[in-house]
Protein backbone atom coordinates (compact mmCIF):
# COMPACT_ATOMS: atom_id res chain seq x y z
CA UNK A 1 0.00 0.00 0.00
CA UNK A 2 1.64 2.98 -0.88
CA UNK A 3 1.76 6.46 1.81
CA UNK A 4 1.30 9.89 1.29
CA UNK A 5 4.80 10.60 4.08
CA UNK A 6 7.28 9.02 5.94
CA UNK A 7 6.81 6.71 8.70
CA UNK A 8 9.63 5.80 11.20
CA UNK A 9 9.48 2.45 9.39
CA UNK A 10 10.35 3.72 6.36
CA UNK A 11 12.94 6.21 7.52
CA UNK A 12 15.06 3.50 9.43
CA UNK A 13 15.16 1.32 6.36
CA UNK A 14 16.42 4.06 4.50
CA UNK A 15 19.14 5.20 7.15
CA UNK A 16 19.77 1.38 6.30
CA UNK A 17 19.95 1.31 3.19
CA UNK A 18 22.33 4.55 2.69
CA UNK A 19 24.74 2.80 4.85
CA UNK A 20 24.83 -0.38 3.02
CA UNK A 21 25.41 1.66 -0.14
CA UNK A 22 27.70 4.07 1.67
CA UNK A 23 29.70 1.00 1.85
CA UNK A 24 29.86 0.27 -1.78
CA UNK A 25 32.73 2.21 -1.44
CA UNK A 26 34.97 0.81 0.74
CA UNK A 27 33.72 -2.89 -0.75
CA UNK A 28 35.06 -2.06 -4.33
CA UNK A 29 38.56 -0.54 -2.60
CA UNK A 30 38.73 -4.31 -0.65
CA UNK A 31 37.85 -6.01 -4.44
CA UNK A 32 40.66 -3.64 -5.96
CA UNK A 33 43.28 -5.56 -3.77
CA UNK A 34 42.71 -8.70 -5.24
CA UNK A 35 41.12 -8.58 -8.49
CA UNK A 36 41.83 -5.84 -11.51
CA UNK A 37 39.29 -3.07 -11.01
CA UNK A 38 37.58 -3.37 -14.53
CA UNK A 39 37.03 -7.21 -14.01
CA UNK A 40 35.70 -7.00 -10.39
CA UNK A 41 32.94 -4.65 -11.90
CA UNK A 42 32.33 -7.14 -14.57
CA UNK A 43 32.57 -9.97 -12.33
CA UNK A 44 29.62 -8.14 -9.90
CA UNK A 45 27.38 -7.41 -12.29
CA UNK A 46 27.16 -10.48 -13.78
CA UNK A 47 26.91 -12.15 -10.08
CA UNK A 48 24.12 -9.20 -9.34
CA UNK A 49 22.28 -9.96 -12.86
CA UNK A 50 21.88 -13.67 -11.86
CA UNK A 51 20.19 -12.73 -8.60
CA UNK A 52 17.75 -10.39 -9.84
CA UNK A 53 16.94 -12.75 -12.63
CA UNK A 54 16.44 -15.64 -9.60
CA UNK A 55 14.59 -13.42 -8.15
CA UNK A 56 12.66 -12.38 -10.97
CA UNK A 57 11.56 -15.98 -11.96
CA UNK A 58 11.25 -16.90 -7.74
CA UNK A 59 8.34 -14.14 -7.63
CA UNK A 60 6.91 -14.42 -11.25
CA UNK A 61 8.11 -10.96 -12.06
CA UNK A 62 7.41 -10.72 -16.01
CA UNK A 63 10.62 -10.75 -18.22
CA UNK A 64 8.85 -9.01 -21.03
CA UNK A 65 10.84 -6.44 -22.88
CA UNK A 66 8.15 -3.62 -23.27
CA UNK A 67 7.98 -2.53 -26.75
CA UNK A 68 10.56 0.70 -27.93
CA UNK A 69 12.58 0.22 -25.41
CA UNK A 70 15.46 -1.91 -26.06
CA UNK A 71 17.42 1.26 -27.43
CA UNK A 72 16.54 2.80 -23.54
CA UNK A 73 17.90 -0.54 -21.92
CA UNK A 74 21.25 -0.66 -24.07
CA UNK A 75 21.56 2.56 -23.42
CA UNK A 76 21.24 2.81 -19.61
CA UNK A 77 23.00 -0.38 -18.86
CA UNK A 78 26.07 1.45 -21.60
CA UNK A 79 26.06 3.87 -18.87
CA UNK A 80 25.87 2.03 -16.11
CA UNK A 81 29.03 0.29 -17.25
CA UNK A 82 30.56 3.90 -18.06
CA UNK A 83 29.77 4.97 -14.27
CA UNK A 84 31.11 1.86 -12.16
CA UNK A 85 34.50 2.22 -15.10
CA UNK A 86 35.01 4.91 -13.80
CA UNK A 87 34.39 4.78 -10.06
CA UNK A 88 36.28 1.21 -9.69
CA UNK A 89 39.23 2.84 -11.52
CA UNK A 90 38.74 5.90 -9.19
CA UNK A 91 39.00 3.83 -6.04
CA UNK A 92 42.37 1.96 -7.46
CA UNK A 93 43.72 5.80 -7.14
CA UNK A 94 42.16 7.33 -4.29
CA UNK A 95 40.81 6.85 -1.09
CA UNK A 96 36.80 6.09 -0.45
CA UNK A 97 36.82 9.39 1.61
CA UNK A 98 37.65 11.61 -0.98
CA UNK A 99 35.76 9.78 -3.98
CA UNK A 100 32.57 9.26 -1.99
CA UNK A 101 32.60 13.36 -1.41
CA UNK A 102 32.73 13.45 -5.18
CA UNK A 103 30.66 10.43 -6.25
CA UNK A 104 27.26 11.83 -4.26
CA UNK A 105 27.77 15.12 -6.05
CA UNK A 106 25.61 13.50 -8.22
CA UNK A 107 22.18 14.82 -7.24
CA UNK A 108 24.12 18.26 -8.34
CA UNK A 109 24.33 16.95 -11.78
CA UNK A 110 20.88 15.66 -11.96
CA UNK A 111 19.05 18.64 -10.78
CA UNK A 112 20.91 20.86 -13.52
CA UNK A 113 20.02 18.70 -15.92
CA UNK A 114 16.22 18.02 -14.75
CA UNK A 115 16.15 21.73 -14.99
CA UNK A 116 16.19 21.50 -18.78
CA UNK A 117 14.98 18.11 -19.48
CA UNK A 118 11.47 18.41 -16.77
CA UNK A 119 9.62 21.24 -16.64
CA UNK A 120 7.82 20.67 -13.51
CA UNK A 121 11.40 20.04 -12.15
CA UNK A 122 12.74 23.65 -12.49
CA UNK A 123 15.59 25.07 -10.06
CA UNK A 124 13.77 26.85 -7.00
CA UNK A 125 15.35 29.70 -5.16
CA UNK A 126 16.37 26.91 -2.44
CA UNK A 127 17.31 24.19 -4.61
CA UNK A 128 19.43 27.07 -6.12
CA UNK A 129 21.17 27.29 -2.93
CA UNK A 130 21.37 23.82 -2.10
CA UNK A 131 23.15 23.70 -5.59
CA UNK A 132 25.63 26.15 -5.02
CA UNK A 133 26.40 24.54 -0.74
CA UNK A 134 27.02 20.68 -2.80
CA UNK A 135 28.98 22.37 -5.64
CA UNK A 136 31.44 24.65 -2.67
CA UNK A 137 31.39 21.77 -1.13
CA UNK A 138 33.32 19.33 -4.47
CA UNK A 139 35.41 22.67 -4.90
CA UNK A 140 36.58 22.79 -1.24
CA UNK A 141 37.45 18.97 -2.04
CA UNK A 142 39.05 19.29 -5.27
CA UNK A 143 41.28 21.93 -4.06
CA UNK A 144 42.85 20.18 -0.40
CA UNK A 145 45.23 17.58 -2.41
CA UNK A 146 46.16 15.99 0.67
CA UNK A 147 46.52 12.65 0.65
CA UNK A 148 47.73 11.23 4.11
CA UNK A 149 50.97 10.79 5.34
CA UNK A 150 52.52 14.02 3.47
CA UNK A 151 51.09 12.37 0.18
CA UNK A 152 49.24 14.33 -2.59
CA UNK A 153 46.00 12.88 -3.55
CA UNK A 154 46.41 11.83 -7.39
CA UNK A 155 43.83 14.38 -9.65
CA UNK A 156 43.06 11.68 -11.86
CA UNK A 157 41.58 9.71 -8.75
CA UNK A 158 38.93 12.81 -8.24
CA UNK A 159 38.34 13.43 -12.26
CA UNK A 160 37.46 9.94 -12.20
CA UNK A 161 34.86 10.21 -9.39
CA UNK A 162 33.40 13.36 -10.78
CA UNK A 163 32.86 11.20 -14.18
CA UNK A 164 31.38 7.94 -11.82
CA UNK A 165 28.69 10.76 -10.87
CA UNK A 166 27.94 11.90 -14.31
CA UNK A 167 27.03 8.48 -15.29
CA UNK A 168 25.24 7.67 -12.59
CA UNK A 169 23.31 11.07 -13.21
CA UNK A 170 22.61 9.41 -17.53
CA UNK A 171 22.12 6.02 -15.41
CA UNK A 172 18.90 8.11 -13.91
CA UNK A 173 17.47 10.26 -16.94
CA UNK A 174 17.68 6.98 -18.35
CA UNK A 175 15.69 4.60 -16.05
CA UNK A 176 13.14 7.52 -15.28
CA UNK A 177 12.79 7.05 -19.25
CA UNK A 178 12.28 3.38 -19.07
CA UNK A 179 10.12 3.83 -16.12
CA UNK A 180 7.45 6.13 -18.46
CA UNK A 181 7.15 3.28 -20.85
CA UNK A 182 6.27 1.04 -18.18
CA UNK A 183 9.89 -1.07 -17.39
CA UNK A 184 9.59 -2.58 -14.03
CA UNK A 185 12.29 -1.10 -11.57
CA UNK A 186 13.36 -4.91 -11.59
CA UNK A 187 13.65 -4.65 -15.72
CA UNK A 188 15.42 -1.60 -15.51
CA UNK A 189 18.21 -3.25 -12.91
CA UNK A 190 18.45 -6.07 -14.93
CA UNK A 191 19.50 -4.33 -18.03
CA UNK A 192 21.66 -2.41 -16.43
CA UNK A 193 23.44 -5.76 -15.01
CA UNK A 194 23.55 -7.70 -18.02
CA UNK A 195 24.46 -4.98 -20.34
CA UNK A 196 27.07 -3.76 -18.75
CA UNK A 197 28.75 -7.12 -17.68
CA UNK A 198 29.84 -8.02 -21.67
CA UNK A 199 31.06 -4.23 -21.81
CA UNK A 200 33.19 -4.30 -18.50
CA UNK A 201 34.71 -7.69 -19.44
CA UNK A 202 35.51 -6.26 -23.13
CA UNK A 203 37.06 -3.31 -21.68
CA UNK A 204 39.13 -5.21 -18.65
CA UNK A 205 42.19 -6.34 -20.63
CA UNK A 206 43.12 -3.08 -21.49
CA UNK A 207 43.61 -2.53 -16.96
CA UNK A 208 46.24 -5.21 -16.31
CA UNK A 209 46.43 -8.51 -15.03
CA UNK A 210 43.72 -9.79 -13.94
CA UNK A 211 43.98 -11.35 -10.41
CA UNK A 212 46.13 -9.41 -7.74
CA UNK A 213 46.27 -12.78 -5.53
CA UNK A 214 42.82 -12.59 -4.04
CA UNK A 215 41.91 -14.12 -0.95
CA UNK A 216 39.25 -15.06 0.99
CA UNK A 217 38.07 -11.48 1.94
CA UNK A 218 38.28 -10.43 -1.69
CA UNK A 219 35.86 -13.09 -2.81
CA UNK A 220 33.87 -12.88 0.47
CA UNK A 221 33.21 -9.15 0.00
CA UNK A 222 33.07 -9.38 -4.49
CA UNK A 223 30.14 -12.05 -3.31
CA UNK A 224 28.31 -9.69 -0.42
CA UNK A 225 28.88 -6.79 -2.97
CA UNK A 226 27.13 -7.93 -5.67
CA UNK A 227 24.31 -10.24 -3.61
CA UNK A 228 23.64 -7.87 -1.01
CA UNK A 229 24.68 -4.19 -1.99
CA UNK A 230 23.57 -4.62 -5.52
CA UNK A 231 20.88 -6.91 -6.05
CA UNK A 232 19.37 -6.59 -2.45
CA UNK A 233 19.83 -3.52 -1.86
CA UNK A 234 19.03 -1.61 -5.38
CA UNK A 235 15.68 -4.12 -5.37
CA UNK A 236 14.95 -2.53 -1.98
CA UNK A 237 15.29 1.01 -2.66
CA UNK A 238 13.15 0.59 -5.90
CA UNK A 239 10.27 -0.83 -3.38
CA UNK A 240 10.73 1.65 -1.16
CA UNK A 241 10.37 4.35 -4.04
CA UNK A 242 7.22 2.44 -4.59
CA UNK A 243 6.13 2.79 -1.35
CA UNK A 244 6.58 6.46 -0.29
CA UNK A 245 6.92 9.79 -1.90
CA UNK A 246 9.74 9.92 -3.83
CA UNK A 247 10.93 13.34 -2.85
CA UNK A 248 11.14 11.89 1.07
CA UNK A 249 12.77 8.91 0.03
CA UNK A 250 15.60 10.97 -1.88
CA UNK A 251 16.05 13.29 1.06
CA UNK A 252 17.85 10.68 2.90
CA UNK A 253 20.42 10.59 0.46
CA UNK A 254 22.25 13.46 2.28
CA UNK A 255 23.29 10.54 4.81
CA UNK A 256 25.41 8.58 2.12
CA UNK A 257 28.64 11.00 1.86
CA UNK A 258 28.63 11.30 5.51
CA UNK A 259 28.55 7.95 5.57
CA UNK A 260 30.94 7.00 3.43
CA UNK A 261 33.56 9.11 4.49
CA UNK A 262 33.07 7.31 8.62
CA UNK A 263 33.35 4.36 6.92
CA UNK A 264 36.93 4.86 5.07
CA UNK A 265 37.69 6.42 8.12
CA UNK A 266 36.26 3.23 10.12
CA UNK A 267 37.31 0.50 8.43
CA UNK A 268 40.00 1.61 6.20
CA UNK A 269 42.10 3.68 8.25
CA UNK A 270 42.00 6.59 5.94
CA UNK A 271 42.84 10.24 6.67
CA UNK A 272 39.88 12.62 7.08
CA UNK A 273 41.26 16.41 7.59
CA UNK A 274 38.98 19.22 8.36
CA UNK A 275 39.04 20.50 4.27
CA UNK A 276 37.03 17.47 3.74
CA UNK A 277 35.08 16.92 6.60
CA UNK A 278 33.76 20.57 5.56
CA UNK A 279 33.64 19.05 1.70
CA UNK A 280 31.40 16.30 2.59
CA UNK A 281 29.21 18.33 5.29
CA UNK A 282 28.79 20.61 2.34
CA UNK A 283 27.65 18.45 -0.16
CA UNK A 284 25.17 16.62 2.45
CA UNK A 285 23.15 20.47 3.29
CA UNK A 286 23.35 20.53 -0.32
CA UNK A 287 21.54 17.59 -1.08
CA UNK A 288 19.29 18.37 1.79
CA UNK A 289 18.30 21.35 0.16
CA UNK A 290 17.90 20.02 -3.41
CA UNK A 291 15.55 17.34 -2.42
CA UNK A 292 13.58 19.10 0.30
CA UNK A 293 9.78 18.78 -0.88
CA UNK A 294 8.30 21.85 -2.41
CA UNK A 295 4.80 22.88 -0.10
CA UNK A 296 2.04 22.21 -1.40
CA UNK A 297 -0.67 25.06 -1.76
CA UNK A 298 -2.99 24.60 1.14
Amino acid sequence: MRKDRMDAAGALALIMLALLFAGNQVSIKIVNGGFQPILGASLRSAIAAACVAAYMAATGRSFRIASGTVALGLAAGAAFAAEFLCLYLALDLTTVTRATVFMYSMPVWLALAAHRLYPAERITPRRAAGLALALGGVALAMADRSGGGGATAPILGDVLALMAALGWTAVAILARAQGARGVSPEMQLLWMLAVSTPLLAVAAPRFGPFLRDPGVLEWGVLVFQSVVIVAAGFLAWFWLLARYPSGAVASFAFLSPLFGIALGWAILDEPVGPSLLAAGAAVAGGLVLINWPARRPS
